[in-house]
């Protein structure tokens, strides 16, 4: 691939002959209402329940992570409009492991044309560049998450030798009704989060999610975004518990309600979302318990249905769990990986 330092145009080798198909960098905040419109032609095409706003973009930019938008970035145009774009970011997941993540985002009208696999080309070359620049001695792969709606990209993974990893699965409650009674476990309460409580509540949400599959441990600035321009930080919805003779964050359920995407979708779903218990806490029925609090809590706020995302492979017995209290798979996410070679 070879960049015009003027205009910021990429030329990439592998392109398919369209006519009017060109390539550029990011060009700053005004490229994001063009790739709010390239999310939301997407999404809907590929029946992805979610709504893209123009205000949670600018704020994810604003915190993005191992990510240099003006260097790690793909805009596709044809005659000049934005049909698609991608992102490339790394993370160090382990002291044995590299994970080298993209995404990339294709208007429905121009796939199936090569467009996607050049995208895809260029993702793994900016990462290769990349990782170059790390310390050797770890396993490295390229990873990429895909739902199991998103049927061409999909085909393309695994014709691109990319394996499947992990799964997360989309679970509903149908109703919020007969939800069971679980009492909280003797010696704990939940109390209001107040904001002199959510230094402790992160604390305790990062200690708990230690044990997950490639945890990777939060940073100052995952904090200040959980706290400035997370649209999920909804502290009025919480339940927090609290062990009452220690005076400490033992779980939590972190509920969220998406106004707009209820409005979009014509439902009234409420979220459970963080839910986790820390070690000594766990098998005394506090998730549980925790949850069906937080059912009743969405019930009280209007909601008719319940969602979260769960690992399906959980090694604490989680899915089993979601099940019992009444939840569905409705959706599954696929975590596919590929090894780098360097």
């Amino acid at each position: 691939m070879t960049t015009n330092t003027l205009t910021n145009a990429i030329v990439l080798p592998d392109a398919p002959a369209i006519p009017g198909l060109t390539f550029r960098r990011f060009w700053g905040e005004a490229d994001y209402p063009r790739m709010i419109a390239v999310l939301q032609g997407g999404k809907d095409a590929d029946q992805i329940e979610e709504v893209d706003t123009l205000e949670a973009l600018t704020d994810s930019y604003a915190h993005l992570v191992n990510c240099d938008p003006y260097q790690d970035m793909l805009f596709v145009e044809v005659e000049g409009k934005v049909v698609g774009y991608a992102r490339v970011f790394w993370q160090g997941v382990s002291d044995i492991l590299w994970l080298y993540g993209h995404e990339g985002f294709l208007l429905p009208q121009w796939r199936g044309r090569g467009i996607g696999r050049a995208m895809l080309h260029y993702n793994e070359r900016r990462l290769c560049e990349i990782a170059a620049e790390h310390p050797p001695g770890k396993s490295c792969f390229f990873e990429v998450m895909a739902s199991s709606t998103e049927t061409v990209k999909i085909r393309l993974l695994e014709r691109e030798a990319y394996m499947p990893v992990r799964y997360f699965c989309e679970m509903v409650r149908p109703d919020l009704e007969n939800i069971p009674d679980c009492p909280l476990p003797p010696g704990l309460e939940v109390r209001p989060a107040r904001p002199e409580h959510y230094r402790a509540i992160w604390e305790a949400d990062e200690e708990a999610f230690r044990d997950h599959w490639d945890h990777v441990p939060y940073s100052e600035e995952d904090y200040e975004y959980w706290l400035r321009g997370d649209p999920e930080f909804q502290p009025d919805i919480w339940k927090v518990a609290w062990d009452v003779k220690a005076n400490q964050v033992v779980g939590m359920v972190l509920g969220y309600i998406l106004e707009e995407q209820n409005a979009r979708f014509n439902r009234k779903r409420g979220w459970a979302a963080d839910i986790c218990v820390r070690r000594p806490w766990r098998k005394r029925g506090l998730a549980r318990a925790l949850i069906a609090e937080n059912l009743r809590e969405l019930k009280a706020r209007g909601m008719t249905e319940a969602a979260l995302s769960a690992d399906a492979e959980n090694l604490c017995g989680a899915f089993r769990l979601y099940e019992s209290m009444g939840f569905r798979t409705v959706k599954v996410d696929t975590v596919y990986r590929k090894p780098m070679g360097r």
